[in-house]
């Protein structure tokens, strides 16, 4: 079995630039996230945006790749066997025949990437805005991005077979 899915680890990455379109936008918390990270619209008009997407797209990509691993169960025991399925004793196949669909839903999948956002990417953020000097607000704008993000994400690489 193979879970490496490419076409879902690309879904995911693009899901981040989606999600953060629809987050970010001035009429959901676009505004209040620029007053609480302190930036006007003049200094975000002067960014190089093709730089930003297409660096925010490699990141979301590594982090699709993470959530595959953090909610695909299936990839625990592949790890174990030294990652070749090929070279493996029929132990393996037989687990696998048994249990290589146990969930792999989108459900699952959005479970693990809700709780790596809350005990991941919450901490990370908020870490980091307490020492950037920055309101509640700033963090829990920025961690329900990655919460809702990273529950997407993890729903289309664990539930799409």
């Amino acid at each position: 079995m193979d879970f490496l899915n490419f076409p879902a680890i690309l879904v995911a990455a693009v899901s981040a630039l989606v999600v953060g379109f629809i987050w970010y936008n001035p009429k959901v918390f676009g505004n209040a996230w620029m007053q609480a990270a302190g930036l006007t619209e003049d200094q975000l008009k002067g960014a190089n945006m093709a730089k930003i997407f297409i660096l925010a797209f490699i990141f979301a990509f590594l982090l699709a790749m993470t959530m595959m691993q953090m909610s695909i169960h299936q990839t625990g025991a592949l790890s174990l066997i030294g990652g070749d399925a090929s070279k493996a004793l029929p132990s393996y196949t037989a687990f696998m025949a048994d249990y290589g669909d146990a969930f792999r839903t989108y459900k699952h999948g959005a479970l693990h990437g809700v709780l790596a956002g809350v005990f991941v990417a919450l901490p990370i953020i908020g870490t980091n805005a307490l020492f950037e000097r920055k309101s509640a607000k700033y963090i829990f704008i920025n961690s329900g991005y990655w919460i809702v993000t990273l529950g997407v994400m993890g729903a289309i690489v664990c539930g799409w077979k």
